[in-house]
């Protein structure tokens, strides 16, 4: 079976093949072997390098935005699991002054002492509707960083490899795209954790 991609045509995606044609009986052989799958085009490896980063960046982000949008749809309870203690008479004394008593009433004799507090406007549509911006924006996010790691990867490789005169491997953008999503995951935890 010939090597694909090397006819001027790319090969479809995935294209991956048994990668031992290339790991096995390295000595005295060529650099293409029959039966891989070969990028020669710069466009076609970032196309390559653009799916694999997508079909592995893309989940994590959405698993990320999906955690943010149960929490912000769907808050935690704000009970103590601790009962209350009653405070002992050392805890009692204040530790800031104390205001005078006159600071309590009002300036006007049209002042009312007590307002009752304004209810909020749509309060459960407004955490829905900001929680879904939340996914949103973990989504578009995760397609923006996938395009622009693939486009900074695809086009590096395309180079290094023209440059040295070798013909790309559908399994190197496979493989850089596992590396990038890596790297990504160092990047976006600590981040995502100080956010939700």
């Amino acid at each position: 079976m010939p090597a694909a991609g090397l006819n001027g045509t790319a090969p479809s995606w995935p294209s991956l093949y048994d990668p031992g044609i290339e790991l096995l009986r390295i000595p005295h052989n060529d650099p293409v072997q029959p039966g891989g799958a070969y990028l020669t085009h710069p466009v076609d490896i970032f196309r390559f390098t653009l799916y694999w980063t997508l079909v592995f960046y893309t989940p994590i982000f959405l698993f990320c935005g999906f955690y943010a949008f149960l929490n912000l749809t769907f808050p935690p309870t704000r009970r103590r699991a601790i009962p209350w203690r009653q405070a002992s008479n050392e805890t009692a004394i204040p530790l800031t002054p104390t205001l005078s008593p006159r600071s309590y009433l009002p300036r006007d004799a049209t002042t009312p002492l007590l307002r009752p507090p304004k209810p909020k406007r749509n309060q459960g549509r407004s955490r829905i509707t900001f929680a879904i911006l939340v996914l949103l924006a973990f989504l578009s996010l995760s397609i923006a960083g996938a395009f622009l790691s693939s486009a900074i990867l695809g086009f590096a490789l395309a180079g290094l490899y023209k440059l040295a005169k070798y013909d790309v491997s559908t399994w190197i953008p496979f493989v850089w795209s596992i590396i990038t999503v890596l790297i990504g995951l160092l990047s976006l935890w600590p981040s995502v954790i100080d956010i939700i």
